[in-house]
């Protein structure tokens, strides 16, 4: 059997991709069937982009009193110095990962030390791994991660064995790994208490729930945010959307084929510069809401962070109940092909959720109008509590 042709992916090539996947307008399947590639390497290249693009209007000093030929001319004696053993020694070092998505990222075949296959062998990644091609999810897979969102959505409490339990019927069994599987590349886990709620993830900060017990009495009071899974005909892309607790207007959206936090922080950052700055700002404890990247612009402009208890969706009732109406109203009735009829198809959405809506628990106004009237008048007098399912 003849070797795989090793493929080399130069810098135009990735760029090109990266490009593509910020757009947000392709899933990551049509990007990884497009362009060959395996989705984790789009969501890694993407990354290290948003990483790197500062960089670019940065300038050092030490560099540019140097031209690359003298650069060149210190550096190259250097590199010759090292031995093989170093230079395997620090590839590991900077290198090492634990599952194979991880270490498939990690092969670099530019790299002009170490082969393709050296550096399978120092990974301890079979070859054959690293050359095979995925393939985006099935049909079949699709209409059940759609079967998944509908129920989740009517019952949050549903865990991935009870999950399984709703969707199996005599014709068609379904099976608890692909259900666990589907439901965490859709970002959903059940509400309810888990173990070692106080411990909090790695490197991130977690702020406490702020807003128990508190009335909500005028516009830019407290805002929320979350993400949600958003099925297309032919694969998925996910959701940001930022709301008013007073009014339920939506003050920004974004979309994106990755759960990289970039897309939070540019619905953030849209919103803070048209409608100025809340008290209270509340999400979960995902790690895009924990990131440095957007705590960044919330601590900046003095914003108090309030963060859910994990297992406690009623903490941001209003952006779930949200989720529900745009699902319901819109979503589930609409087939979007790609990336782009779907923005389309959200703008008009949103456009008619926050002008035309009108909302029972608002006194039939719409977001708009309570939205501004609160702002007019500084404090607007509260209706009556209504129940949940009315909000």
């Amino acid at each position: 059997m003849a070797n795989p042709v090793r493929r080399i992916h130069d810098a135009h090539f990735k760029t090109k991709v990266v490009l593509e996947a910020l757009k947000g307008q392709k899933t990551l399947a049509q990007l990884s069937s497009e362009f060959g590639i395996h989705a984790q390497m789009i969501t890694d290249w993407k990354r290290q982009a948003l990483d790197g693009l500062p960089s670019l209007f940065e300038t050092t000093p030490s560099k540019q009193t140097l031209s690359v030929e003298q650069r060149e001319q210190i550096e190259s004696p250097l590199f010759q110095q090292i031995g093989q053993l170093k230079v395997e020694n620090d590839y590991l070092k900077k290198k090492l990962r634990t599952s194979s998505a991880d270490l498939r990222l990690l092969i670099d075949p530019t790299y002009t030390h170490l082969s393709v296959n050296q550096q399978c062998g120092l990974l301890g990644l079979a070859r054959s791994t690293y050359y095979y091609q995925p393939v985006g999810e099935s049909a079949q897979n699709l209409a059940l991660m759609e079967r998944i969102d509908k129920l989740f959505m009517a019952r949050p409490e549903l865990g991935v064995e009870r999950m399984c339990q709703e969707l199996t019927n005599s014709e068609q069994p379904v099976n608890v790994k692909r259900v666990r599987r589907l439901m965490r590349l859709m970002g959903l886990e059940a509400v309810g208490p888990k173990p070692n709620l106080s411990k909090p993830h790695p490197g991130h900060t977690i702020y406490p729930y702020l807003l128990r017990g508190v009335v909500i009495e005028r516009p830019n009071q407290v805002w929320s945010t979350d993400i949600t899974y958003v099925p297309m005909a032919n694969g998925f892309l996910y959701l940001c959307a930022i709301i008013d607790w007073f009014s339920r207007f939506i003050l920004s959206w974004r979309l994106s084929n990755t759960l990289l936090a970039d897309f939070c922080v540019d619905a953030l950052e849209e919103s803070l510069s048209k409608w100025g700055k809340p008290e209270i700002f509340n999400t979960d404890q995902g790690s895009q809401f924990t990131s440095h990247d957007f705590l960044k612009p919330l601590i900046g402009n003095e914003i108090r962070i309030s963060m859910d208890s994990k297992g406690r969706a009623l903490d941001n009732i209003f952006i779930e109940r949200f989720w529900r109406t745009i699902k319901h109203e819109h979503l589930y009735l609409t087939a979007y092909a790609d990336g782009r009829s779907l923005h389309q198809g959200l703008g008009t959405y949103f456009q008619f959720y926050n002008q035309e809506r009108k909302h029972q628990s608002l006194g039939y106004q719409t977001p708009a109008e309570w939205y501004e009237r609160g702002k007019e008048s500084g404090k607007v007098q509260l209706l009556p509590p209504l129940p949940a399912s009315l909000i």
